[in-house]
């Protein structure tokens, strides 16, 4: 997700909204110290942010200690065993579909290709993306190497979504179809926060302040409490939601279910377990992505659609060479 601020203003009448007339001539809102370093968010605000974010699990609590919620659990006991059943049946149909597919077990490729190596053993290609590749040994233990797994998918994820969140914006700002305030990916918060006279709008909505002025660290508190409760349910599987009559038959990287399934893409285990293949590639390769998103900001000073499109004009002068160049240059 990537919040975005176009050139169009409105004058939305908002109690929250800084009022600066008060400053004098000469100092500027953004050259104010307390603009800068104070965040402005009465104790009202905070407690009606705290408030929103833990009515979900107060409604599941008192749903659940009421007789309306007796009855739903007797009913949920009744069908849990056909759930756990179908979990089962799931896990079994994913272990046969690894055992018949290229790219698990002994007859997957490794990262060496056909080149002789010994490969550690304790990679036997049973997770997604196993090429053999441990150099040093980080996964020599299982539950280590099972949850080093859970975090490269993970960020793998999360790299996926930023890079669109990183490219979309320029991409759209240079073709013309929006017109955005600021739309190169690290320039964003900058530009927002130091702006004159601007505000920190939750979800990117003019007048919408839920956080207060410049709440940044009570919209981050939010989002935190917000990501317990689909973070817990993934983590805990099949079990998390029991109470809401919803049964995930997965596991903690892939829960399945209509929550994290809606389209079903499950129903088939052989193109399942190739699509796991296709997660985490294209996963590895936006985590480099972004790497060379960072290293393009600190050389280039510009976005990586910019540098795309002035490569793509001039390759022989607009590339990693000549940008090294330009470093030593100004070193």
């Amino acid at each position: 997700m990537f919040l975005t601020q176009t050139h169009h203003h409105h004058s939305l009448p908002s109690p929250l909204r800084l009022s600066h007339r008060s400053l004098p001539l000469h100092q500027t809102p953004s050259s104010s110290p307390s603009h800068r370093t104070r965040i402005r968010a009465s104790w009202q605000e905070v407690a009606g942010v705290v408030i929103f974010s833990a009515i979900p699990f107060t409604a599941v609590k008192v749903i659940a200690g009421s007789p309306i919620g007796e009855g739903l659990l007797r009913r949920l006991e009744e069908r849990k065993s056909v759930a756990e059943r179908e979990a089962g049946r799931w896990k079994a149909l994913a272990e046969d579909a690894r055992k018949k597919s290229c790219w698990y077990g002994e007859q997957r490729p490794r990262w060496l290709g056909p080149l002789p190596f010994d490969y550690p053993a304790h990679l036997d290609g049973q997770l997604p993306g196993d090429y053999g590749f441990d150099l040093a040994e980080l996964g020599k233990d299982s539950l280590t190497l099972q949850r080093y797994f859970n975090f490269e998918i993970l960020h793998a994820r999360w790299a996926m979504l930023a890079a669109l969140g990183a490219v979309i914006p320029e991409l759209l700002d240079a073709a013309g179809a929006f017109n955005f305030a600021e739309p190169v990916w690290w320039r964003v918060g900058y530009s927002k926060l130091q702006a004159s006279g601007d505000t920190l709008d939750y979800l990117g909505i003019p007048g919408l302040h839920i956080a207060g002025s410049q709440g940044v660290l009570i919209i981050a508190v939010c989002q935190f409490l917000l990501m317990v409760g689909p973070e817990y349910a993934r983590y805990c599987g099949i079990k998390a939601l029991e109470p809401l009559g919803i049964y995930l038959p997965g596991d903690i990287n892939y829960p399945g279910g209509i929550l994290f399934d809606p389209l079903n893409l499950s129903k088939d285990p052989v193109a399942f377990e190739e699509l796991k293949i296709k997660e985490i590639k294209n996963g590895r390769l936006a985590m480099f992505a972004w790497l060379g998103f960072f290293i393009q900001a600190a050389v280039t000073g510009k976005g990586p659609i910019q540098n795309l499109l002035e490569h793509i004009s001039d390759p022989f002068h607009n590339n990693f060479i000549s940008a090294l160049q330009f470093m030593s240059n100004t070193s």
